[in-house]
């Protein structure tokens, strides 16, 4: 087994990536791939071993990215309201800019350099491969960081629904 992890983990991971556009969930989705094929292996003849690799990740892609689409909450342009309405409110918008505050400072409080890369990620709404081409530095990196930046937040934002 773990000369297919080594010969194709990159194609799954890459087959991943294309279908999702979501960087975490790919990695998730090569390991559920590998591990399937694990769970199958009995049933495999040996034979087209990339074409089965790629088959499972295909699939497994395709029943994430049906869960995430009931996982997904609807946007206002596909609710029963009326289009010409608007459901912006005072309220909402102040809402709002309250929440992206609080996220500005919380991604401040990170030690460099996940503050700046997290303000640029989720506070600056940028991907991945901007901030990379923007900072002159590598995909892999920024999204190592991206994702290090994330696990870092969450622990911010558990402990204030703890306290």
């Amino acid at each position: 087994m773990s000369a297919l992890i080594d010969s194709y983990q990159h194609l799954v991971f890459s087959i991943c990536y294309k279908m999702t556009s979501d960087y975490f969930a790919s990695e998730d989705l090569t390991q559920d791939t590998f591990l399937s094929a694990y769970n199958h292996l009995k049933d495999f003849d040996g034979r087209h071993e990339k074409a089965w690799l790629c088959r499972i990740a295909t699939n497994k892609c395709l029943d994430y990215l049906q869960s995430a689409g009931r996982r997904s909450i609807p946007t206002e342009d596909i609710g029963l309201d009326d289009a010409g309405t608007s459901t912006e409110t005072p309220e909402s918008i102040c809402l709002e800019e309250e929440v992206r505050e609080t996220l500005l400072a919380r991604c401040m409080t990170l030690k460099p350099p996940y503050d700046e890369i997290a303000k640029a990620y989720y506070y600056d709404e940028m991907d991945a491969e901007q901030i990379a081409e923007q900072r002159g530095m590598k995909l892999k990196t920024v999204q190592t960081q991206v994702y290090r930046a994330r696990a870092m937040l969450r622990k911010l934002y558990g402990k204030e629904k703890g306290a």
